[in-house]
């Protein structure tokens, strides 16, 4: 099967929630930060051709609802390149919402800070990004009915958005930062000498995702927002072990304040 029939049968399957034009994709631990009304609800398995999640903190769920009126798509989990999946499939979920009729997407993460500064459980705005995964989504034939052989990336993150975010962040009494992700292969966390090399990259923060969901998006057209969770310092910058458990707990620390922020900021996208 071609891959633009497979991303229409998923596509026609999602169509049966509902019509939103914002989709959110909640990473590790966030799964119910951002709770939605009159929600119908479609499992990763239960959807034609999606990949299913197989990391604790990803709940493998798309649902669509309303937030304060406005009709919102929320993914609830997602895939990883570490787990095996190739990033044409990483990415089949954000091509299936452009097809869908989604023109603006919002990623969240959890992360490890890097840049000196950021403290665990700060949330901070992506304004840019460094692609360390060896690989890229758009790799292969290119999909026209979604967008260009070579799309531009001067601007992966939207500067009107961010902007939009920091009022609403600052209406709320939130703080919210900025900073550039870093995304690694993964699974295995970073050593003390690569996180040195990154932060003289220019890397804020190091994580395994986000970035492919991000290419994928702007080759189709689609606005990004990038919200990452620092669940820890990175390996050197903290004195304690890295572990995935720190990651999750973290950032259900942290799920109520981003909780806030998504609901108040999501209708005005």
């Amino acid at each position: 099967m071609e891959e633009m029939e497979r991303i229409e049968r998923a596509a026609t399957a999602l169509s049966k929630l509902g019509k939103p034009e914002v989709a959110v994709v909640l990473g590790s631990g966030l799964s119910g930060v951002l709770p939605l009304e009159q929600e119908k609800a479609l499992s990763f398995g239960e959807v034609p051709g999606f990949p299913v999640p197989s990391v604790a903190g990803h709940a493998g769920e798309v649902a669509v609802g309303t937030v304060h009126g406005r009709a919102v798509l929320v993914q609830r989990g997602r895939v990883h390149h570490y787990e095996g999946h190739p990033l044409v499939d990483v990415v089949f979920p954000v091509r299936v919402y452009a097809r869908l009729g989604v023109r603006t997407l919002v990623l969240t993460n959890a992360s490890g800070g890097i840049a000196h500064g950021l403290e665990a459980g700060d949330l901070v705005l992506l304004s840019d990004h460094l692609n360390f995964l060896g690989d890229n989504p758009l790799r292969g034939p290119n999909l026209d009915a979604l967008g260009p052989r070579f799309p531009d990336m001067t601007e992966v993150y939207d500067r009107v958005l961010r902007k939009k975010a920091h009022t609403v962040a600052a209406e709320l009494g939130l703080t919210l930062k900025e900073g550039v992700y870093l995304a690694t292969l993964g699974p295995s966390y970073e050593t003390p000498a690569e996180i040195r090399a990154f932060r003289a990259w220019g890397a804020d923060l190091v994580g395994m995702s986000t970035v492919p969901e991000a290419i994928a998006a702007r080759h189709a057209g689609l606005k990004v927002l990038g919200i990452s969770c620092v669940t820890n310092l990175a390996a050197g910058v903290s004195p304690q072990p890295l572990s995935h458990e720190e990651v999750i707990e973290t950032s259900q620390r942290r799920a109520a304040d981003l909780g806030r922020l998504l609901t108040a900021l999501v209708p005005r996208l």
